[in-house]
């Protein structure tokens, strides 16, 4: 097999491990972690409308991510 396929194929695996342990965080952590409703994140009820956008959520997700990607690529 050339050896392209054969880093390629662990690339993916890593990835899919990565999507694996945040899929298994985001499912249970839910319970212990409350992603999406930390302090900052603006919630909007009305009447017959409510708007959410998690932005201190996303922000902490983004650098959460970046540093991973980050020890990830310098290998």
């Amino acid at each position: 097999m050339p050896e392209g396929f054969d880093s390629f194929g662990k690339m993916l695996m890593l990835f899919g491990a990565i999507l694996l342990i945040a899929g298994a965080i985001f499912h249970f952590g839910g319970k212990f972690i409350n992603l999406g409703r930390l302090p900052g994140d603006i919630n909007i009820e009305r009447n017959n409308f409510s708007f959410h956008f998690p932005i201190v959520t996303s922000l902490i997700v983004s650098v959460i991510l970046t540093v991973i990607l980050n020890l990830i690529s310098r290998k």
